[in-house]
């Protein structure tokens, strides 16, 4: 875990400020689970009663929350980003759907921009990681490696706006809020296309070379959202074609 000993200022103020960055740095992310008190104290070096005071005052502001004979975890602050009424909007227009998706590419162009730049080796080599993990995932698996990559990214861009907004979105994804990710894998030659965009993206990163690492990433997303075109123009032709089947049945 990723907590340091305190030395300075109170205690408790400082055990505060190092929890606030790691959420803001999203190292610690919505829903993770914090070491237990006695564990949590000796790693940052402070007394149980400074530990217990800071983690009062981090619930208090909602960035914590306390579950009974579960554990302190890390709040979901990022379900505030959109309200309830404009999600139900969201999944009940095409508007939005391809909206999402040139926001998308307009956002995660700009953070692979910036991971070519300013990414270390490290984060680098955790873009890596999701991605051989993305190419070992099975069909039931894949969106949500696919997830972790772009995040990856996002993490590796250096910038916690840009992060948590984006992190926001792809709760949205996950819910099946904007159009279901599954389906876009579920084609074979889509996915392996898929598959090919983002060895680009990688490599361009890997490479350090911004510019074609942003060309990869609106290439990636400009092919799927003529994908996920396809996707509803099949379902709605599927649909007349049912119609047209009842109508010749009865």
């Amino acid at each position: 875990m990723p907590f340091e000993k305190v030395h300075s200022e109170k205690l408790a103020s400082a055990v505060v400020r190092q929890i606030e960055l790691l959420i803001l740095r999203g190292i610690l992310r919505p829903g993770k689970r914090l070491p237990a008190e006695r564990e949590l104290a000796e790693r940052m070096g402070v007394s149980r009663p400074s530990l217990r005071e800071a983690l009062g005052d981090l619930q208090a502001a909602g960035l914590l929350v306390s579950r009974p004979g579960a554990g302190v975890f890390v709040a979901d602050v990022l379900g505030s980003a959109f309200s309830p009424a404009l999600v139900r909007l969201f999944s009940t227009h095409d508007e939005a759907l391809f909206d999402s998706i040139t926001f998308r590419r307009d956002m995660e162009s700009l953070a692979a921009d910036r991971a070519a730049r300013f990414g270390s080796d490290t984060d680098l080599a955790v873009i890596q990681a999701a991605l051989d993990k993305l190419e070992a995932a099975g069909p039931k698996t894949a969106a949500e490696r696919d997830a972790d990559f772009h995040i990856a990214i996002l993490e590796a861009s250096h910038n916690v706006m840009l992060l948590h907004m984006m992190r926001s979105m792809f709760d949205l994804l996950a819910a099946g809020v904007f159009y279901n990710r599954e389906a876009v894998f579920a084609r074979d030659s889509t996915r392996d296309a898929l598959m090919h965009q983002h060895r680009a993206i990688n490599a361009a990163i890997q490479a350090r070379d911004p510019a074609a690492a942003r060309a990869a990433v609106a290439a990636h997303l400009d092919y799927a959202l003529e994908a996920i075109r396809d996707i509803r123009q099949a379902e709605a032709n599927e649909a007349v074609a049912r119609q047209r089947l009842r109508h010749d049945r009865e």
